[in-house]
């Protein structure tokens, strides 16, 4: 008999471990850190901190021992939350901002998209002037825009008296408008820049395969541009229902010009008023309500807006 003769098989080589993979993954890492961490910090501090700070703070009260006694602050649970909801001139104030957005939004935001188009389209010459024009506004503070307006509404300081003699801007029944009108001439430059840019990303062949099917300029501005900017005039929305319910700077300048606006008159003026007191317990219950009830309101309209998109 004869013994085969059995080579032994070659080991495999074990590879050397991919250092350099390693060292780029941890760079990446570092960067990832450095661009990330100062963020997530500031994040912390000046947003989640003071929400978080204003809510344990509507959990107490104030109270005395005696009736000079010293105040103390003790946990009263949600006391403030039911001096919230039973607040009539709150509620109130907050139904005269949504009966405002419903209005004045679709108005700033139309004027920002024909003014978007209306640069867009090439039948306008000076682009450049006209966008800086339609932003000045915009860079004019809050506060003195509407001192500005508040002298034009003025029957006895406005270079208007034949207007203003005629029609009292500043009555109960007119203020709101008013100071809608001031806020929609300070924010349409703003929205139109975010719609615009929107514009300006749309690929030009689109344009011209419309114009190869005999497309005129208003069909494609219907059937091509506002449907590619609608997640722009979405964003611009959900920004203006923010700032609608936050309302503050124009009406507490218009109290000077009008008594028709009190402490009241919108839901953050309230939370200025009590702030002011000081009551700042309240105040916190007042903030929070008020943050919820835009959260839900910017959130709604998200989720209607989704809906509509789907297929």
């Amino acid at each position: 008999m004869t013994q085969l003769a059995t080579t032994p098989a070659p080991r495999l080589q074990q590879a050397p471990p991919d250092r350099t993979g390693r060292r780029r993954r941890h760079r990446y890492t570092r960067a990832v850190a450095v661009f990330v961490v100062p963020f997530g910090v500031l994040f912390l501090l000046f947003y989640l901190v003071p929400i978080g700070y204003a809510i344990v703070q509507s959990l107490y009260v104030v109270k005395r021992t005696g009736t000079y006694g010293p105040a103390q602050e003790v946990f009263g649970g949600l006391a403030q939350y039911q001096l919230v909801f039973t607040d009539g001139p709150f509620w109130t104030s907050v139904a005269r901002m949504l009966l405002y957005g419903v209005i004045q939004v679709p108005i700033m935001l139309g004027l920002a998209l024909a003014l978007a188009l209306l640069l867009d389209s090439g039948l306008v010459t000076g682009r450049r002037f006209f966008r800086l024009a339609f932003f000045v506004p915009y860079a004019v503070p809050g506060v003195v825009a509407a001192i500005m307006w508040g002298f034009l509404y003025s029957p006895n300081l406005s270079p208007l008296k034949p207007i203003t003699s005629t029609v009292d801007l500043l009555s109960a029944d007119t203020v709101l408008w008013s100071i809608a009108n001031v806020v929609t001439w300070v924010y349409v430059g703003y929205n139109m820049l975010i719609i615009y840019s929107a514009l300006m990303s749309i690929p030009t062949e689109m344009y011209e395969a419309a114009r190869l099917d005999g497309a005129g300029r208003l069909r494609i501005a219907w059937s091509i541009k506002i449907p590619l900017v609608m997640p722009a005039i979405v964003l611009t929305t959900v920004f203006s229902i923010i700032g609608t319910l936050q309302l503050l700077s124009e009406p507490q300048v218009f109290r000077s010009f009008s008594s028709a606006v009190s402490s009241t008159y919108t839901p953050n003026m309230t939370v200025f008023s009590l702030s002011a007191v000081p009551n700042f317990n309240l105040a916190a219950a007042f903030s929070v309500v008020l943050a919820l009830t835009t959260f839900v309101l910017s959130f709604a309209f998200l989720k209607a807006t989704q809906r509509r998109s789907l297929p």
